[in-house]
């Protein structure tokens, strides 16, 4: 027999002894039905209706209404916002010139290199033995201008977006019969570039089935060819309504989004500024830093009782041990962070002025962030999931634009103060969203984790290999990924 409470007014919470001073005897009321109860009776069943009716409607609207953040306006270009912008969409094409060639390898002729400790491999950063092989392919094989053609075997275009030349490559598919195109957005991250989706594009573009996608990819303010902000405070949210003005200036109401690192933030800020328009949301990272007390309770629970908190044996692995993997792992990695986040024009001079340098600067990345184990290898690993061609690419696009010192303040933007009180942070994520879970991913997110802010989980994949740059690394695991996940969102819509 349940037992409860009643409120009254004059005396508060009573128990349930006391309640025949409110209703009758059930024999009385027997048979009688609403035409049987007193006025006191009638009050309390209308009051209690109405307040379950509006208990429900409020949850079934909570649960229906996307929670937003404020897009917000920004003005990025030199000195005072103008009153009209072009709105002109330009073709743009990657050029070189022998100038540009001889002062590069002017500069590698006269790089002075350090002679790397004993048995010290990559741990203590890119290993100059191994660089000088780098560079010395870099100087006498690597073909830059048959690398520029490459770059401009997809459309190229820029365009003004709040005072800056942002930059974009936009790949149409030749659309089949009975074939939808459907639009995605891919967004790079630090240290890589548009270039790292090259080998994902004819993936996407150009499939065989009753799906292709129409793709477009930009190049971070401040990244590669796209402008650098001219003043302070340009962040992820910055470039999400950049990216949101882009695609409405393309014309395209309602897309899908993909995005690891930067890209991952700037793709979710996307999604919460324009939930409408954003048909899905795939990542390839996704940090959690704030759970309270439900994740410290995963995280004593989970190594041993891993059902009790969702988690599965594969987080287990992952996860754990978890100062080991997810602290003192952190801090081995970190150290470019913290320099970017502090002060990045210091340690851009350097890299900016010396290309050996900024090579070995961003290649390392590639090494490390790959597989960690990488740290163990005389040469990094490098060559085992990359060609030297499209590695030294990128940093080419780093080189020549002269975009390494911007592209390292954006750390600086975007965690010059806690990032837990921005309001993105604060806000739950409520559109379609995909996950592609990458073994040796920098963090591990488990799928209990990824439910506490995006309250739409519709995918969730342990990937079999791969890291940091999957695109990069592992295109058809991730274009895979990707294709299944739309997939289940459009099944649902019908």
């Amino acid at each position: 027999m349940a037992v409860g409470y009643v409120f009254t007014e004059t005396h508060g919470l009573r128990a349930p002894q006391a309640e025949e001073e409110i209703m009758e005897t059930p024999s009385k009321n027997k048979g009688k039905g609403l035409n049987g109860l007193n006025p006191q009776q009638l009050q309390l069943l209308v009051v209690s209706s109405v307040g379950v009716g509006l208990l429900t409607c409020y949850m079934l609207f909570k649960k229906r209404v996307a929670k937003t953040i404020p897009m917000g306006e920004g003005w990025w270009g030199r000195g005072e916002k103008q009153l009209s912008e072009d709105t002109k969409i330009y073709p743009f094409r990657v050029e070189t010139s022998e100038a540009e060639i001889q002062d590069l390898n002017r500069r590698i002729d006269q790089t002075r290199y350090t002679e790397p400790l004993e048995d010290s491999r990559f741990h203590y950063g890119f290993n100059s033995v191994y660089l000088k092989k780098v560079v010395s392919y870099w100087r006498n094989q690597f073909d830059w201008k048959k690398q520029v053609e490459v770059l401009n075997k997809y459309p190229h275009f820029k365009t003004k977006i709040e005072g800056l030349d942002v930059h974009f490559i936009r790949v149409s598919p030749e659309q089949r019969e009975g074939q939808r195109v459907v639009p995605l957005m891919l967004v790079h991250g630090w240290p890589g570039s548009f270039f790292e989706f090259y080998k994902i594009l004819p993936l996407l573009t150009e499939r065989q089935d009753d799906v292709a996608f129409e793709v477009i990819c930009p190049s971070i303010p401040g990244y590669g060819y796209s402008e650098a902000p001219h003043k302070m405070g340009f962040n992820t949210m910055d470039a999400a309504r950049v990216f949101l003005k882009l695609m409405e200036r393309l014309g395209f109401t309602e897309f899908y989004l993909q995005g690891g690192d930067w890209g991952s933030l700037i793709v979710t800020n996307m999604a919460q500024m324009k939930p409408d328009c954003v048909k899905g949301l795939h990542l390839n990272m996704l940090a959690v830093t704030k759970g309270g007390a439900g994740l410290v309770i995963s995280l004593l629970l989970g190594r041993y009782l891993p059902f009790l908190v969702g988690m599965t044996r594969e987080d287990v692995r992952r996860l754990y041990p978890y100062f080991e993997k997810n602290v003192y792992e952190m801090l081995r990695e970190s150290g470019y962070l913290h320099i970017q986040a502090t002060k990045p024009d210091t340690a851009g001079c350097g890299v900016n002025d010396s290309p050996v340098g900024l090579a070995a600067y961003i290649l390392e990345k590639f090494s490390t962030w790959t597989d960690k184990q990488n740290r163990d290898l005389e040469d990094g690993g490098l060559e085992r999931k990359y060609s030297l061609d499209d590695l030294l690419t990128n940093v080419m696009i780093y080189w020549t634009t002269g975009s390494i010192v911007s592209s390292m303040r954006f750390y600086k933007e975007n965690l010059k103060s806690d990032p837990q009180n921005r309001i993105d942070s604060k806000t739950g994520i409520y559109v379609p969203m995909g996950f592609a879970a990458f073994p040796q991913e920098l963090l591990h997110c488990p799928k209990a984790w990824a439910r506490w802010r995006f309250k739409d989980l519709r995918s969730y994949s342990y990937m079999s290999s791969g890291g940091h740059f999957a695109a990069f690394e592992e295109p058809k695991l991730l274009a895979d990924d990707f294709v299944q996940f739309v997939r289940k969102v459009e099944s649902k819509k019908k």
